[in-house]
């Protein structure tokens, strides 16, 4: 079943639950906020590629309009709830600034393999660790979910993108793997070649081959 919700296109992916704070500076997305507060309104993020707007996106609830500035422009926080699709795009929605569109919602899978948890866990720490990262990795308790984690492990804008549209945890989960599984080489070959420019000049302990 279809439905009208308007739309705040950006350059990122949000993902459902994710929390994500907003800086409102456009007349037009000013007015978005304004009525979502009033009407208790969702609205819709899609992803922008080339100035058009993908047709997957992420429903978002307005939590807070945590500052209103002297010329009207707003600091808010927003969470992501669930995915839609988009069946028509509107530069305009209605009477308003704003664009807006028809679209269905989408159910999100968010059952798992805990197995592949297991494993995309050992995966992050091992990164984190290679790359040097002073934060502690992601506190992964069994519930959580690849959206969960899919902006902390390098993955592209793209990328999300494309992990949002899977529609199957288990399949996003093999999708992470495979991210992970490619970009760790890339990563311990980064950091050696670092500890190589260290050693340039240096005295070094090189054992010759046996001929």
């Amino acid at each position: 079943m279809s439905t009208i919700l308007p739309l705040f296109p950006l350059q990122l992916v949000v993902f459902p639950d994710e929390k994500l704070n907003l800086h409102i500076f456009e007349p037009r997305y000013k007015q978005l906020i304004v009525e979502c507060e009033k009407e208790n309104k969702t609205f819709g993020i899609p992803y922008v590629v080339d100035n058009q707007p993908k047709n997957i996106g992420t429903e978002v609830e307005l939590i807070a309009i945590k500052k209103i500035y002297p010329d009207g422009k707003m600091d808010v926080n927003t969470r992501g709830k669930g995915l839609f699709k988009i069946k028509e795009f509107h530069k305009r929605l209605d009477n308003r600034l704003y664009p807006g569109g028809e679209v269905e919602r989408i159910d999100t899978d968010l059952n798992g393999d805990i197995v592949f948890y297991s494993k995309i866990r050992d995966m992050i720490a091992e990164l984190y660790n290679f790359m040097h990262i002073d934060k502690e990795p992601p506190n992964l308790t069994n519930g959580f979910t690849s959206f969960d984690i899919a902006h902390k492990i390098g993955l592209s804008n793209d990328q999300e993108y494309e992990l949002l549209t899977i529609a199957s945890e288990e399949l996003r989960q093999e999708y992470l793997i495979n991210h992970l599984e490619s970009f760790l080489p890339a990563v311990k070959e980064m950091e050696n070649l670092r500890k190589k420019i260290q050693m340039n000049g240096h005295f070094k302990n090189v054992i010759p081959p046996s001929l």
